[in-house]
C-alpha cells in the first residue's frame, strides 16, 4: 500500500477539498491505471480522545471501506481546523486498473459542531450517497448533517437505555436510512433460526411454538430485543411489553389468535458485544438452542422422542470488526425487515 499525505494547520474546507483534488490530479498523471473509488462518502464525528480507537475500526473494515472517509474529531477548546488528507493505493504492475481511497482527518472544535455542514459540505464528493457515523453522542452534529445525509450508521447498544436507544433508532428512521450495528449482530444468529426451520417438514413447528428465550450480553438488550422483534414481525406474533425482574431479566409473551409465546430475554455475561444465545421451543418436548462457541455456533437439538442432538456450526460470527464493515456495505443496501422488527422491539422495550 502506497500513500500521499497533505496536512495544514489552522487550515479550511475549501483548502482541503482543494489539497484533494492536487493530490488525485497529481497522482492520476503519475500513473493513469489508477482511479479514484466513487461509491460511498462516511462522515465520523468522534471525541478527539477516542480518534485512535475510531480510525483502528475504520482500518478493519477492510474491503467495505467508504471512497472517501472524513473523520471529524472534536476536541475541548480548540477554535482553528487542523487537516490531514491520505490518498491510499495499491500500485499494480503492468498497468491494471488499481483504486484509490481517500482518508480526511479533521480536527474541529465544540463551537464548530453546529454550523459542521459547512465544513463537510465542500470535502465529500457531492454526486455520491453520505453516510454519517456519530458513535459518541453529539447529537447537534448529527442535526447539522442530517440535510446531507442518505443513511445513519448507529448502535442501539450504546445507549443506557434500550427504549431510549430502539426510539432513537426509530426518529432518526424518519430522516435517512438507518443502519443498526445492534441489528448487525443478530444476523448470523438470524440467518441460523431461518434456516433451522426452512425444511418443509419443520415448518408446522412455527406454528406450534411455545416459547423463545435470548440470552444477551448485558450491554445488547437492544440486539436482544431486536431479534425477538424479528421474530415477532416474521411470524405475525403481536408483541407485548416485556416486565423486567431481578438481573435485569425482561419476560413476557407473544401472542396470535389466542396462543401465547413465553419470551425471556436474559442478560448473561461474556465479553464479545451482542448475543450469547437463542432457544425456540416447540410442542410438547422439542426445543433449538443456538450457543456462541469458539469458532461458531453450538447448535442442540431436543427431539419430541427425548434424544438429543448437538453439532457445531463453523464461522457463525463476523467479530466486531466484520459487523463494522457489514454495516458500511449495508449502505448500499437495503434491508425490508429491520423496520418491523424495530417496531416490534419497541413494544416490547418502550
Amino acid at each position: 500500500m502506497s500513500e500521499d499525505v497533505w496536512s495544514e494547520q489552522d487550515t479550511t474546507p475549501d483548502a482541503i477539498e482543494a489539497a484533494l483534488r492536487r493530490l488525485l490530479r497529481e497522482r492520476h498523471a503519475a500513473d493513469r491505471s489508477l482511479a479514484p473509488a466513487r461509491v460511498l462518502n462516511l462522515v465520523v464525528v468522534a471525541d478527539k480522545a477516542w480518534k485512535g480507537e475510531i480510525a483502528n475500526r475504520l482500518a478493519r473494515v477492510g474491503r467495505y471501506q467508504a471512497s472517501r472517509t472524513i473523520l471529524c474529531s472534536v476536541e475541548e477548546k480548540r477554535r482553528t481546523l487542523d487537516a490531514v488528507a491520505v490518498m491510499s493505493y495499491h500500485e499494480s504492475p503492468g498497468g491494471a486498473l488499481s483504486v484509490v481511497h481517500e482518508k480526511v482527518e479533521i480536527d474541529i472544535g465544540p463551537e464548530h459542531i453546529s454550523r459542521l455542514d459547512t465544513i463537510v459540505d465542500p470535502v465529500v464528493v457531492s454526486s455520491l450517497s453520505t453516510m454519517l457515523w456519530v458513535p459518541h453522542g453529539h447529537d447537534e452534529a448529527i442535526d447539522a448533517l442530517l440535510h446531507m445525509t442518505d443513511v445513519i450508521l448507529l448502535d442501539s447498544d450504546d445507549e443506557e437505555e434500550v427504549g431510549a436507544g430502539l426510539a432513537r433508532a426509530a426518529e432518526l428512521q424518519e430522516s435517512a436510512y438507518v443502519v443498526d450495528l445492534a441489528w448487525l449482530r443478530t444476523t448470523p444468529w438470524r440467518e441460523r433460526l431461518a434456516a433451522s426451520f426452512d425444511p418443509p417438514d419443520r415448518r408446522s413447528a412455527l406454528g406450534d411454538v411455545r416459547e423463545v428465550s435470548v440470552r444477551h450480553q448485558p450491554r445488547s438488550a437492544a440486539s436482544a430485543s431486536l431479534i425477538a422483534g424479528w421474530i415477532a414481525s416474521r411470524l405475525g406474533w403481536k408483541p407485548h411489553r416485556l416486565a423486567g425482574s431481578a438481573g435485569g431479566t425482561r419476560r413476557g409473551t407473544l401472542t396470535r389468535n389466542g396462543h401465547k409465546v413465553a419470551l425471556e430475554l436474559e442478560p448473561q455475561e461474556q465479553s464479545a458485544p451482542g448475543l450469547a444465545g437463542v432457544t425456540v421451543g416447540w410442542g410438547k418436548r422439542c426445543a433449538l438452542s443456538l450457543d456462541r462457541a469458539s469458532g461458531g455456533l453450538c447448535a442442540r437439538e431436543q427431539c419430541a422422542d427425548g434424544s438429543d442432538k448437538t453439532w457445531q456450526v463453523l464461522g457463525a460470527s463476523r467479530g466486531e470488526g466484520g459487523i463494522l464493515g457489514e454495516g458500511v456495505r449495508q449502505a448500499l443496501l437495503r434491508d425490508g425487515t429491520y423496520a418491523p422488527a424495530l417496531s416490534a422491539a419497541r413494544c416490547l422495550c418502550p
